[in-house]
């Protein structure tokens, strides 16, 4: 990768640290990616006492103190991801968060899954604006700003915003099949569910005039795997979106896992991440011209017809959730944790080789276990591809995975040459 734009990771002594083979936060261009953080005492290296209200505070003052080593503020946080044990905790976790935004509101996806590190009743993630960049020498748009927005045509939260945008990508909060109108769960089965999912994906990109096509990644949550067949003829419907998109057969980066359980007691919830080609001010309008969607797919890793396996924009790469499968036999590689992080892996190598970077370049790593008593088992190989442990990570136990899988493995990879048109 180009020594132009850095990756830079840091780790601060207000927050635990030596956790795992990762560090508490990486940014690299306009982005800080912070590693999900377990209501673990600094002191002692154990679970705070107490429920899950108590654990939901540690989690969040541990964000904090990295957002304030790292010279920014809690305001500068763009998502907010909170992983609960058990769902019907999500009010209590909910009252927690509000106090750490009393004005300003992220996107929020919440989910319950099956297990998390360490036995914790929560654990929680965030991104970070990074307005100075990681371009040394350079001055940077250090005087970018976040564009917050919502719409009436899909459902609003009082805890979220529905969008916000920063630089060149556009977050969402993930969205239920909720009815905007009567602000309950749309009539019907998961596949009901999941079209209302990208009705109001669609509604609040078309309020920002946004085409649909330009969502770079998609992250589907289900609480049921065996839904996803039903899900995929609805989510075909959808993508393509648009008569160049299926042209060039594009489909956005995708992972689809099943989780314990969802807010409203909801089948499907879909979370997106969007291309923002005009950046936010004071970029130049005419910024946006120079900007485009990269789509890349290789034959040394598995194929999959709904998503692209790793999909650029400006300053990021997204890879698609990796399974432990043979590229050539479309199987499953191994029956241990083990074996199967290692397949994982190779895969994930294999597409950021493909398109001209490294394992150096990760900027952060997404763990998705069926079985959270495999994490060690799973860091002793994760150890080999990461030595210097500087992807942030987050690493959760779910319910299921696709195929029968024991593991599935997503990144964010950074792109110092961006993604300028012809090149």
């Amino acid at each position: 990768m180009s020594g132009y734009n850095a990756v830079l990771a840091r780790n601060t002594d207000n927050a635990p640290t030596g956790t795992g083979p990762y560090s508490q936060t990486v940014a690299f261009s306009h982005y800080n990616n912070l590693s999900a953080q377990l209501p673990i005492d600094s002191a002692t290296g154990k679970l705070v006492a107490g429920g899950v209200k108590e654990q939901a505070e540690q989690c969040f003052k541990h964000v904090k103190s990295i957002v304030e080593s790292i010279g920014h503020v809690m305001d500068d946080i763009v998502r907010v991801t909170i992983f609960l044990k058990d769902i019907a905790d999500a009010d209590t976790a909910n009252e927690v968060y509000a106090r750490f935004f009393p004005d300003y509101l992220p996107v929020v996806t919440t989910v319950a899954v099956a297990a998390l590190p360490m036995g914790a009743l929560v654990q929680v993630e965030a991104l970070v604006t990074n307005g100075e960049g990681t371009i040394p020498g350079a001055p940077q748009a250090g005087d970018l700003v976040k564009v917050t927005r919502n719409t009436d045509n899909a459902p609003v939260s009082r805890l979220s915003s529905q969008s916000v945008s920063f630089s060149h990508y556009n977050n969402l909060s993930a969205q239920l099949p909720i009815d905007p109108a009567t602000h309950q769960l749309v009539p019907g089965g998961v596949k009901e569910q999941a079209a209302q999912c990208l009705k109001n994906i669609k509604a609040i990109l078309e309020s920002i005039d946004v085409p649909f096509d330009d969502i770079v990644k998609i992250t589907i949550f289900l609480r049921n795997l065996s839904d996803i067949g039903a899900v995929n003829e609805v989510y075909s419907t959808f993508f393509p979106d648009s008569a160049i998109a299926r042209a060039a057969a594009y489909v956005p980066a995708r992972t689809a896992i099943a989780v314990a359980g969802l807010p409203m007691n909801a089948l499907v919830q879909i979370e997106a991440v969007i291309s923002h080609g005009d950046g936010t001010p004071p970029q130049r309008v005419e910024d946006r011209h120079g900007i485009v969607i990269k789509a890349n797919n290789t034959d040394a890793a598995p194929r999959d017809p709904l998503a692209t396996q790793t999909v650029a924009f400006s300053h990021y790469n997204h890879i698609s959730g990796q399974l432990p499968l043979d590229p050539e036999t479309g199987k499953v590689v191994g029956s241990s944790a083990r074996e199967q992080a290692g397949q994982c892996l190779k895969n994930l190598r294999a597409i950021v080789e493909s398109i001209g970077h490294n394992l150096g370049d990760v900027v952060k790593v997404n763990l998705f276990l069926r079985n959270i008593e495999d994490a060690a088992a799973v860091d002793e190989v994760y150890a080999t591809f990461f030595p210097n442990g500087i992807p942030a990570r987050r690493t959760v136990g779910v319910a299921e995975l696709p195929e029968g899988a024991l593991v599935q493995i997503e990144a964010v990879v950074a792109n110092a040459e961006g993604t300028p048109p012809g090149k």
